[in-house]
């Protein structure tokens, strides 16, 4: 069921410098820069700044999955408790996130875009090497 892990999302709730700290430490632009939500594509997984998120609830983790809908029903079927329901957010990406009987965050995403890149070559021992 799950594909592996796909996004993190932190909150931002100053969005220019959370995109200004996050391109100078990664790097490289931002793939997708708006108001409401700016994503960065390390190593072709999605590091994404969300401005509405709770600081105080941490960053966002989302598991990929092929059909977020049978997954969602899974985890509720074990146990799991809906926090936000499945939405679909634009160009048939899908998100959703439960709790576990156990109190962990579990963030689900259907992405059909999804395309796992190889990490690129390091040059130097610069940021994150």
């Amino acid at each position: 069921m799950f594909l592996g892990l796909r996004t993190v999302v932190y909150s931002a709730p100053d969005l220019a410098a959370s995109k200004a700290w996050w391109t100078a430490a990664l790097g490289i632009e931002p793939y997708f820069d708006q108001p409401f939500f700016v994503g960065f594509n390390p190593g072709g997984y999605e590091l994404g700044l969300d401005p509405n998120a709770d600081p105080s609830a941490g960053p966002r983790t989302y598991w990929g999955v092929r059909d977020i809908a049978a997954a969602g029903d899974h985890l509720v079927a074990m146990g799991a408790v809906v926090v936000e329901a499945v939405q679909d957010v634009g160009e048939g990406i899908k998100l959703g996130t439960f709790r576990s009987p156990v109190g962990d965050l579990v963030g689900l995403i259907e992405n059909p875009g999804f395309k796992l890149q190889p990490a690129p070559v390091a040059e130097s021992d610069g940021p994150g090497r």
